[in-house]
């Protein structure tokens, strides 16, 4: 677990008030219209840090660029749209199993994996909108 740093903190604090998935660079953003002068590369070191501890998931969005949010705190996987970016997070026992297994097949020990599946919500099937290569801030969780 890394050191909290006040940099740290700042963006943990901007996760608070956000809902759904957002990019380093908008939390950048949001901090410097606050008056913070924390750094673009301070804040991409953060998210990271705050991911890799588990505080934030990330999702990477079909052009790659990654976004993160609030973490829940089971392993998961997400269902996004890439029309709205509605993100819902949904348990995969099945998946679960099937990693085990293969990692298992080729001597592999402690794996962890994530799972993204990207495609059209019903809303947006309905509404005809067309599909975005990034997420919004519209989640369910």
């Amino acid at each position: 677990m890394a050191r909290t740093t006040r940099q740290r903190a700042a963006v943990r604090a901007v996760f608070q008030d956000l809902d759904g998935f957002h990019s380093a660079q908008e939390v950048h953003a949001r901090l410097r219209e606050g008056g913070d002068p924390v750094g673009l590369s301070t804040v991409y070191r953060a998210v990271q840090s705050l991911a890799d501890d588990g505080e934030l998931d990330s999702i990477r969005t079909d052009t790659g660029e990654a976004l993160y949010r609030r973490c829940s705190p089971q392993h998961h996987h997400h269902l996004v749209c890439r029309g709205c970016g509605l993100t819902v997070e949904v348990a995969g026992p099945a998946v679960e199993q099937w990693a085990d297994r293969i990692a298992g097949d080729h001597g592999f020990a402690d794996v962890s994996h994530t799972l993204e599946i990207f495609g059209t919500c019903a809303a947006c099937r309905n509404a005809g909108t067309p599909q975005a290569d990034a997420p919004s801030e519209r989640t369910s969780a």
